[in-house]
C-alpha cells in the first residue's frame, strides 16, 4: 500500500516487497547539452589537455578562427595598391596637375593607330626636280640637337626634331623651319590654347617630349609609317612621329603650284595636327579655305590652299 510522504513524495511497493520513491509530479526537464557541460580536469592533466577536455570542440575552433582571421587581414593588405588610403582613393590623384599636358595616347606609344593621307589612286609623276631630294637615306635618323625658348602660352608641348640619315638636308635648317611653323600665333597655340617648345637629344634620351617631327625620304617612308600606305609619294602620323615625306618637302604638289613655302607649313600643322589628336576634314565649299586637316596633298576639292589652322 503507498502513502504519502511528508516531503510530498509517494512511497509505493516495489515487486521485492519493499518501498520505492516516486517524484513528485512536476513539469519535466531536458537533460543539459553534454557539450555545455565543461568537463573535470585534474591535477594530472596538464595545461593543454586540460583546455581541451574542459572546453571540447571550442579548443580545436579558437585557433582556427585565429589563423584564419590573420590571413584575411594579411590578404588585404596585400590587395591594397600602394599610395591608397582606406577608401581606395590614389595619393597620386591628389597631386597638382603637372604644366605639361600628356597627348591623348600618354605620348609614345608604339602600337597607336597611324593617320596620313591615303595613297592617292595615281601617284603624280616626279617633278622636273626631283634630283634636289635623296630617293632613299640610310634608314636611321638622328636628333637635331639643340632647343628653343618656348611658343605661345597654355599647356606646354614639347617636340623633337630628327632628320634621316644620308639624305643632305641641313638639320638645323629643318628644325627652324618647324620651330616657326609651330610658334606661329595662327598654327595649334592660337589663342593660348598651347605653347610649344623644341628639345634637344638628351631630353630626347630622356623620353622628356610629347612628340617628334622627323623627315625622311620617300623610300624610307614605309618603315617609319609601315601600314598607312603613302606609296612613298604623302606623309603620315604614325606613333609618336609626325613624318614628313622628303620629297613633299622639297616639291610640293601639283596643286600647290609651286607655293613650296606655304605647302610645307601646310604639312607641319597637318601632321602635328595629327600627332595633337585631330583628324581629317572635308571641304567646307567652292572657293573656301581648305581646312589644315583637309587632305590637301591629294587635291583641293575647290576649296583654297591654307597652311593654318586658325588663319
Amino acid at each position: 500500500m503507498s502513502g504519502r510522504r511528508t516531503d510530498g513524495r509517494v512511497d509505493s511497493p516495489s515487486r521485492s516487497g519493499g518501498t520505492r520513491t516516486r517524484p513528485r509530479s512536476g513539469p519535466l526537464v531536458a537533460a543539459a547539452d553534454p557539450d555545455r557541460v565543461r568537463r573535470r580536469v585534474g591535477p594530472a592533466d596538464g595545461p593543454v589537455r586540460g583546455f581541451v577536455r574542459r572546453y571540447g570542440w571550442r579548443a580545436y575552433a579558437i585557433p582556427f578562427l585565429t589563423v584564419a582571421t590573420l590571413v584575411a587581414l594579411v590578404d588585404v593588405a596585400v590587395d591594397r595598391p600602394a599610395g591608397t588610403d582606406p577608401a581606395g582613393a590614389s595619393s597620386s590623384a591628389l597631386a597638382a596637375t603637372p604644366s605639361v599636358l600628356p597627348l591623348p595616347d600618354d605620348g609614345r606609344p608604339s602600337d597607336a593607330p597611324a593617320q596620313g593621307d591615303a595613297e592617292p589612286t595615281e601617284v603624280p609623276p616626279p617633278a622636273a626636280d626631283a634630283a634636289i631630294y635623296v630617293e632613299r637615306g640610310a634608314g636611321t635618323v638622328s636628333v637635331v640637337d639643340g632647343g628653343s625658348p618656348v611658343y605661345g602660352t597654355g599647356p606646354l608641348r614639347r617636340f623633337v626634331v630628327e632628320v634621316e640619315d644620308g639624305i643632305d638636308v641641313d638639320g638645323a635648317g629643318f628644325a627652324e623651319a618647324v620651330e616657326e611653323t609651330l610658334g606661329d600665333p595662327r598654327s595649334w597655340g592660337n589663342g593660348g590654347q598651347m605653347s610649344f617648345q623644341r628639345v634637344g637629344a638628351a631630353e630626347a634620351d630622356a623620353g622628356e617630349y610629347e612628340f617628334r617631327v622627323s623627315l625622311v625620304s620617300p623610300g624610307s617612308m614605309e618603315t617609319y609609317c609601315p601600314g598607312v600606305g603613302t606609296g612613298g609619294y604623302t606623309s603620315c602620323r604614325y606613333g609618336e612621329r609626325a613624318v614628313i615625306n622628303l620629297a613633299r618637302w622639297a616639291t610640293a604638289v601639283p596643286d600647290y603650284k609651286g607655293d613650296v613655302a606655304t605647302y610645307r607649313r601646310y604639312v607641319v600643322n597637318h601632321e602635328v595636327g595629327h600627332a595633337l589628336g585631330n583628324g581629317h576634314e572635308s571641304c567646307p565649299g567652292p572657293g573656301e579655305l581648305a581646312p589644315v586637316m583637309q587632305q590637301q596633298t591629294l587635291g583641293l576639292d575647290g576649296c583654297a590652299k591654307n597652311a593654318w589652322p586658325y588663319p
